[in-house]
């Protein structure tokens, strides 16, 4: 495992909810994004870790690999790769993504 593959699996091990996104929770930087924030606060999660990909090309193109997914957003719950927008989507409008988060505390 590289050292790009250990930082992204702490991260994602260590935190509840981690976004892998381009900017950040407060000022998101593409539409896939903004909505990705918006749908985790209609779960209840309002403070999840975000890692901005576009502050280390590292990381984004390791998260890429580390998930074997080729695009970002990444969404990840108590370490698991859970998918990007369209699968959050599809998962929220299921409850599906709301009972996932149900005991997670952001």
């Amino acid at each position: 495992m590289s050292d790009v593959q250990k930082r992204i699996h702490e991260t994602v091990t260590s935190h509840p909810v981690v976004l892998y996104m381009k900017g950040d929770a407060r000022f998101p930087q593409c539409g896939f994004s903004a909505t990705s924030i918006q749908i985790l606060k209609l779960c209840g999660i309002d403070k999840p870790l975000t890692v901005n990909v576009l502050a280390d090309e590292e990381i984004r193109n390791g998260v890429k690999e580390y998930a074997n997914w080729p695009t970002i957003p990444q969404l990840y719950i108590k370490g698991e790769f859970v998918g990007g927008c369209d699968i959050m989507k599809e998962m929220y409008q299921a409850g599906e993504l709301q009972k996932m988060l149900a005991d997670v505390h952001s």
